[in-house]
């Protein structure tokens, strides 16, 4: 099974383009989406969440808003939650993988926001770069509900420049020029990965020392 890691900063159009490379069979995991089922009722991280960050934890669930304020008061709080969730992330990952192998699954795309910045480019066959330009990423993050500019200016703070991850990908999409420009580049790049001739990267890591988180 290929696996593609698919990255991009806030606002350059990564769920729709992973919704592209589903349409052509990939199995698509996405990191925010686990995440997310972690904080819902009954995931795992609620209980070591709530017990570093008292409140946060609202009706068995972890309430993002208060969460958000608790990072925000201490500089190492972000750092401690990463300890509790990237764990759980990767041991879900890892299994879904698996499943997906076991199936026949040939492209599995794994969707990470923070893909270079936690080493784990060096765990896939090849790296996809979602992009656009920056009027067009502002506008688009601006117009998300709640979002305001020193919020994105933050998101942006903790995300490697856009050039940098262009410089460092295998495969750039550039969502700027419209769906259908985009679609055709995913159809280029699902037929070259799985093409017989097609060479992936190096992966000097096993499937279970991933660091993708």
């Amino acid at each position: 099974m290929i696996l593609l890691g698919l990255t991009g900063s806030i606002g350059m159009g990564k769920s729709t383009t992973t919704a592209m490379f589903a349409n052509h069979g990939a199995l698509v995991w996405n990191a925010d989406d686990a995440v997310h089922g972690l904080y819902s009722r009954g995931g795992a991280a609620v209980g070591p969440v709530g017990e570093a960050f008292p409140g946060v934890v609202v009706d068995e669930v972890v309430d993002r808003a208060r969460l958000a304020e608790a990072l925000g008061r201490d500089d190492t709080a972000f750092r401690r939650l990463e300890t509790i969730v990237h764990p759980l992330v990767a041991a879900g990952r890892l299994a879904d993988l698996e499943a997906a192998r076991a199936s026949g699954v040939r492209l599995a795309v794994l969707d990470i926001p923070l893909l270079f910045e936690t080493g784990g480019d060096r765990a896939v066959d090849a790296v996809v770069v979602v992009t656009a330009d920056a009027e067009t990423q502002r506008r688009r993050v601006l117009a998300r509900p709640g979002m305001t500019e020193e919020r994105f200016e933050a998101i942006l703070s903790r995300q490697m420049p856009d050039a940098e991850k262009r410089r460092r990908a295998d495969f750039v999409i550039d969502t700027g020029h419209g769906l259908e420009v985009a679609r055709e580049r995913v159809a280029e790049i699902v037929g070259m990965v799985l093409s017989p001739g097609w060479k992936p990267r190096a992966r000097p890591l096993s499937p279970a020392d991933e660091p993708i988180h």
